[in-house]
């Protein structure tokens, strides 16, 4: 067992810091989830108090470590084509258009990249049927600098794939064989129409857009109410009036200045 205590002014510092710097919103609830996930890592390098940490964590030359503080007290699960319905729906509305203009879709939260390759399968496959014209692009983001390095490599554990069709994993994906069994690789033509860059969304956003199809689900859940708010107003500014914008399907809907219409659970289109 640990001797390294974690003091209600830490814990309260912590929180200052994570509010601050990334958005991330703990209440007191939460002082045994950042001890339980923080302490490790502070045994593992050597720093003698959650007090040294917390140091660690205000030093500017530190940054690389405040990463690793963020994606230790976040939740990066996610999975190929996660709530279909929301695939099933975008593959619809683009059907319909009318127009063989650029697309552009932004993933806004994009963790390891789940979310952007199916989106990348899903056009390629549109295109390929001839649904859509080739002029499509997109952009996926996060907060965490660790997540997109793992998803610029694009390899995954087989299960993650596992609600791709057998024809996509055909088209787009290589088995591993030997020492790389289980793992999955995203070939090139998938991966070259992703492009992936670090943003904090609680900062401005400042020239990207505009986008026909905006997803940023499954992250409000770390950010307080006015935060929320702040989030979402900002994200739709990018979006172009019509356009389809995604939240996970539990998250309901976000109280926001921007007019939305609802269009399926947790689909909406910006109406203005």
């Amino acid at each position: 067992m640990s001797n390294i205590s974690f003091s209600d002014r830490e814990f309260k510092r912590i929180s200052e810091i994570m509010y601050q710097a990334a958005g991330l919103s703990f209440n007191d609830s939460k002082k045994s989830l950042i001890q339980s996930r923080l302490l490790p890592r502070i045994q593992r390098i050597g720093a003698g108090s959650f007090a040294e940490y917390i140091a660690m964590l205000e030093d500017e030359s530190q940054a690389a470590e405040f990463q690793m503080a963020v994606d230790l007290l976040t939740t990066n699960e996610t999975y190929f084509f996660r709530e279909p319905k929301h695939y099933e729906l975008l593959e619809q509305e683009l059907a319909s258009r009318k127009s063989r203009a650029p697309l552009a879709v932004w993933s806004a939260a994009s963790s390891f990249g789940d979310e952007a390759y199916s989106t990348a399968m899903l056009l390629a496959d549109m295109q390929m049927q001839g649904r859509i014209g080739p002029d499509w692009s997109i952009l996926a983001t996060d907060i965490s600098h660790r997540v997109l390095l793992s998803a610029k490599e694009a390899i995954y554990p087989q299960d993650r794939l596992r609600a791709v069709s057998p024809e996509r994993l055909r088209r787009y994906c290589l088995r591993g064989d030997g020492d790389s069994e289980g793992q999955v690789l995203l070939q090139d033509k998938i991966r070259e129409r992703v492009q992936f860059g670090r943003l904090n969304l609680c900062q401005p956003v400042d020239g990207i857009g505009p986008f026909d199809v905006i997803f940023l689900r499954n992250v409000l859940i770390y950010f307080d109410v006015p935060t929320k708010i702040e989030v979402v107003d900002r994200v739709l500014a990018t979006l172009k009036p019509g356009g389809l914008f995604f939240l996970g399907t539990a998250e309901g809907r976000v109280a926001c200045k921007t007019p939305l219409q609802t269009v399926q659970p947790g689909a909406f289109r910006k109406t203005a």
